[in-house]
């Protein structure tokens, strides 16, 4: 156990190191975007595709670290004012839940990954599947985060923390 949460660690925090690079990104494209627009009057057609892809990229990334860090929106108040024992199997069937889910989107986002290998982006020589894998890769990186904190319930951390830092009890 203790081993896979080092490793989930480890992925999780590359998963957000990868989601700030590409917000820095999307910034920076979009900031280019503005500048060309309305300092030069010269409209850029790539940039703002490219910033939408970006953008996506970062949700999808973030959203793992998020996850583990217990960020993502819960119903503490429900689950603490539950008895233990109702509040911990609320906990484990939610994650269990999300997990499959994660598990259905990372089939379904490749194979809408694979079916559009082909078309390209508006305005940019790159294929549209490099937008789409931001779905199943992002969904496999949110999985291993899923099933981190589903190790930890199993063993007793499952309380959300109430002062909002998101530290587990």
């Amino acid at each position: 156990m203790k081993a896979f949460l080092r490793i989930e660690a480890v992925v999780t925090t590359l998963a957000m190191r990868i989601a700030i690079a590409f917000l820095v990104a999307a910034v920076v494209l979009a900031l280019y975007q503005v500048t060309m627009r309305f300092v030069f009057n010269a409209s850029s057609t790539w940039s703002e595709v490219l910033t939408r892809v970006t953008m996506i990229w970062s949700v999808f990334m973030g959203a793992a670290a998020t996850y583990r860090n217990g960020s993502m929106i819960a119903v503490t108040v429900v689950a603490n004012a539950m008895p233990e024992r109702l509040a911990r199997a609320l906990f484990m069937v939610a994650h269990t839940l999300t997990l499959l889910f994660l598990v259905l989107l990372i089939w379904q986002g490749t194979l809408m990954t694979q079916r559009v290998v082909n078309q390209t982006l508006s305005s940019l020589n790159m294929s549209i599947a490099w937008a789409y894998a931001a779905i199943p890769v992002g969904a496999a990186f949110i999985a291993v985060a899923v099933l981190g904190c589903l190790l930890r319930g199993w063993h007793g951390e499952w309380r959300v923390d109430m002062e909002g830092d998101g530290a587990t009890q």
